[in-house]
């Protein structure tokens, strides 16, 4: 799902962060790079989080196959590892908008050649033009050509397509199919210059919601798809027979018999719906072709399938369930380029109780389901699903039947099958890749096995970022799946943050000085919109909302825990002392403000607000405005306090058009000094001092030196480092960083669609956290309690719960147990598990070897089962038998 997606982006232009020009239709290189420190740079692993509205393989080469996301780049699949490569993270700043992919293909004729249309918003949100980006080394490096009109990665109808074409017989030639009214237009020159195809007849005229201001579902879905049939022509000489798909529920389909000479609407088609996809078959002489009613990829309530016969024009309604019985519209849809005669299709708007699949082996005059009702409300699918690699995929839910979890998806207008291989096919949903290696087990009446296909494939929008100084190293708060409680950040989190799951989360904090109180805030549809921790953001409970509030707005913790301030859309800052079953107004701070904790004093709370700072040293009851001036004039400002530090206070942020830029204050806000080096600023924050410094490390997203970067501070902002560089730029930067407390030089950086990236330096600086030493060897009394927490088909997650009951402190523990039933860990967090055959052992990691008399430490693991998956009967802690509750 992408509703917060697009809040991200207008929250942030209409503050003017990302205001620009928009570029002239030009062909040219990417700018040089710029030598930075040495890092390394990769994701926090959450593997995928974002909607996947297109999969692409290479007709012509085995296992060459390309992703493309609606904000997020694109990707390109890598066999060996069996993960994705981006491919756009060179995308920078000013051209922020070039991250949404609306289109992709791949050169059968040069397998080394790729395009991608690029552009995100096709109303005021995006200030920028579209652009086709073109690679001849598959991605590894762009050259760009710059359009005259915008294009709409993240617009409605963007799961339709292809819209962007290569002919397979003379390559030089491509099609883009343009929204807006903008109509067809085609490269000549292997997409150096373009130009429109001035005789094609129809620009569409389909809108989501003509009554919408915003210009965003009220735009013109234009051309929606180009299919060549390469049977009509030969190499080195363009196709002369190519479709074209339009925004227009009357006149969907157009044909050129002449390489684009002209074009002639399809007699005989169906109307009243939209073509989503238009699929060819040149072997059969099909062109399959996908209807809904609606745009996609959220609605859709009526839909058909149709087949035309190339040769003879004859249409054929081949829809696998009557048109009175679908409240879906169809949109995914491949053949099986093996066996051409099977074809598969998608109910890609199936919200509830989850999507459909279906498969011909007959050219579509018959049909099988992936999941059919046996007797209501109970299911027999034709597929086991198993992700384990991805565990939160099944939202932590339990529902009642027909629906199950996980989900076979929704959104799913992304699917193919691999030209070369029958048994793989790949589907995208508004939370993954899912895939499949043994599809055609579908055929014999057995079980095919659905795993998430996507890792390396990072899609999360990013809004806030916390790094404690005890416990797991990263929080984050996301964009549509929540956020997660990273303790490795190799690996995947078991599952988003739950008790409530927020639609998106807005802000997050923890308690500088009991890091284990964590609180956040977030949007959800019904429901509350704050939450609390009290075992450093592994598990959560609710608060309660004061009346009035809408979404989730900022929130901040008191240094030591004891209280809270939050200023919730809807209504007024608000203060509670506890875990907010009480709320408050808080006087003198106006509604909407950003709001931030003093990490010394307790009692001390800053606000910012239309370019006022605020204060408060009465647990957040009263603020009272600074007489600090020259602040930002807007409203997009983010600021941090330096833990350790009373009334330290770092500000960045403003507008192009204003005061911008980073602030400092070491007076608690009465007073900020504007540091003169940093041109643009937008957001600020702290990591581990440098080795032999006095002062916290400092990064930001800034411009500095008159170039846009992520850059770092040892010096208490007097001189900078670059620490990215072009290659790694990841489009906007602009809602959250944080340095690690624990390890020098690491550094977590927001994105809008590339999920967390985190960088770690070369010059180790200051040295990191020593690991655990030689395996713990307590003594004294023990109790376990041991419970599954879900469970799914050949998956679980289990939480233990290890307690001291003895009279020392453990200064570190072992763990041993033995599952009677085959069960396997697969992953684990708060614990370093291994396991030889039945027998495991789990042993703590660096943050938590050290347990007092009478406390507990916990920890879980995801593991695979076969069987009755009892639990087990027994605990040694080293040689010491525990009780088990």
């Amino acid at each position: 799902m992408r509703r917060t997606r697009i809040l991200t982006a207008v929250l942030a232009l209409a503050a003017g962060l990302l205001a620009g020009t928009p570029p002239a239709l030009a062909a040219g290189p990417e700018r040089a790079a710029i030598a930075a420190d040495t890092y390394t740079w990769k994701n926090a692993r959450v593997d995928g989080g974002g909607f996947v509205p297109g999969i692409v393989f290479n007709r012509a080469e085995k296992n060459l196959a390309y992703a493309r996301t609606d904000i997020g780049g694109a990707y390109r699949w890598q066999e060996a590892t069996k993960t994705w490569t981006p491919l756009l993270d060179s995308v920078g700043w000013d051209n922020w908008g070039h991250t949404g992919v609306v289109s992709l293909a791949s050169d059968t004729v040069d397998p080394n050649k790729v395009y991608a249309a690029v552009g995100t918003y096709t109303n005021s949100w995006d200030p920028g033009n579209g652009a086709v980006m073109r690679s001849s080394d598959r991605g590894a490096s762009w050259q760009r050509t710059n359009l005259p009109f915008k294009l709409g990665g993240n617009m409605p109808g963007r799961g339709m397509g292809e819209r962007l074409a290569i002919d397979p017989n003379r390559n030089s030639v491509l099609y883009l199919g343009a929204p807006s009214g903008k109509g067809l237009w085609r490269s000549t020159d292997s997409g150096v210059t373009w130009s429109q195809v001035t005789n094609f007849p129809n620009v569409g005229n389909y809108q989501q919601d003509p009554s919408d201001t915003s210009g965003y579902a009220s735009d013109n879905q234009g051309i929606a798809w180009v299919t060549f049939d390469e049977s009509t022509g030969t190499a080195g000489t363009a196709t002369k027979t190519v479709y074209v798909g339009v925004a227009d529920k009357d006149n969907a389909v157009y044909r050129s018999t002449d390489a684009g000479a002209t074009w002639t609407r399809l007699a005989g088609q169906p109307t009243g719906y939209l073509a989503h996809k238009g699929v060819l078959d040149a072997k059969n002489g099909y062109l399959y072709l996908s209807y809904s009613d609606k745009g996609g990829p959220y609605d859709g309530g009526k839909g058909q399938l149709w087949r035309y016969a190339t040769a003879t024009g004859t249409w054929t309604n081949i829809s696998p369930v009557a048109e009175a019985d679908t409240y879906y519209g169809f949109s995914g849809l491949t053949v099986d380029r093996q066996k051409p005669g099977t074809v598969m299709a998608t109910a890609y708007s199936s919200w509830w109780p989850d999507t459909q699949i279906f498969r011909s082996t007959d050219s579509g005059a018959t049909w099988t389901k992936a999941w059919d009702y046996t007797s209501y409300p109970n299911r027999s699918n034709r597929y086991t699903m198993d992700v384990s690699s991805s565990p939160w995929l099944t939202w932590g839910a339990n529902p009642s039947p027909p629906e199950q979890a996980p989900k076979l998806g929704w959104m799913t207008e992304a699917l193919e099958i691999d030209p070369f291989n029958s048994n793989r096919m790949m589907y995208g949903t508004g939370a993954t890749v899912y895939g499949t290696e043994n599809l055609t087990n579908w055929d014999g009446g057995g079980q095919f096995t659905i795993k998430p296909m996507v890792q390396g494939l990072e899609e999360t929008a990013v809004n806030d970022l916390a790094s404690p100084p005890s416990g797991a190293p990263l929080l984050s708060a996301l964009g549509d799946i929540g956020g997660f409680r990273h303790t490795d950040l190799t690996k995947v989190p078991p599952m988003m943050f739950t008790s409530p799951n927020f639609t998106s989360t807005t802000s997050l904090d923890f308690a500088e000085a009991t890091p284990n109180t964590v609180v956040r805030a977030g949007n959800l549809d019904s429901g509350p919109h704050i939450a609390f921790s009290t075992d450093n953001g592994a598990n959560w409970f609710a608060g309660t909302d004061p009346s009035g509030v809408s979404g989730g707005g900022t929130v901040a913790a008191a240094a030591d825990g004891s209280r809270f301030v939050w200023s919730p859309q809807g209504t007024g800052v608000q203060y509670a002392t506890g875990f907010g079953t009480s709320w408050a107004a808080s006087g003198g701070i106006p509604a909407g403000a950003v709001v931030e904790s003093d990490r010394v004093d307790p009692k001390t709370f800053y606000g910012f607000k239309s370019g006022k700072f605020y204060v408060s040293t009465d647990g957040g009851a009263t603020f009272t405005a600074s007489s600090a001036t020259g602040l930002p004039g807007g409203d997009s400002v983010r600021f941090k306090a330096l833990p350790g530090t009373k009334g330290d206070v770092w500000l960045a942020g403003g507008a192009s058009d204003g005061a911008y830029g980073l602030w400092h204050s070491t007076d608690g806000g009465a007073s900020f000094s504007k540091l003169s080096g940093v041109e643009q600023a937008d957001t600020i924050g702290f990591g581990k001092a440098a080795t032999g410094a006095s002062y916290q490390t400092l990064y930001t997203s800034a411009k500095i030196g008159s170039v846009r970067g992520i850059f770092r501070s040892t010096d208490k902002g007097a001189t900078w480092t670059r620490i990215n560089d072009d290659a790694h730029q990841w489009g906007w930067t602009g809602a959250a960083i944080t340095g690690d407390p624990r390890v020098y030089g690491r550094v977590y950086v927001s994105t809008n669609g590339r999920g967390v990236i985190y960088g770690d330096s070369s010059d180790s600086g200051g040295g990191t956290d020593p690991g655990p030493g030689p395996d713990p060897t307590p003594t004294g009394a023990c109790a376990v309690t041991y419970k599954v927490t879900n469970q799914w088909s050949g998956g679980f997650q289990a939480d233990v719960q290890l307690a001291n009951t003895g009279s020392s402190t453990w200064n570190g523990w072992s763990l041993g147990w033995a599952f009677a039933d085959g069960q396997k860990v697969t992953q684990a967090w708060n614990a370093e598990t291994t396991q030889s055959g039945t027998a495991v052992t789990a042993k703590n990691v660096g943050w938590n070897g050290t347990v007092a008399a009478g406390s507990s430490v916990g920890f879980g693991f995801t593991g695979s089962w076969t069987g009755t998956n009892p639990k087990p009967a027994a605990f040694k802690l080293g040689e010491q038998n525990c009780t088990v509750n």
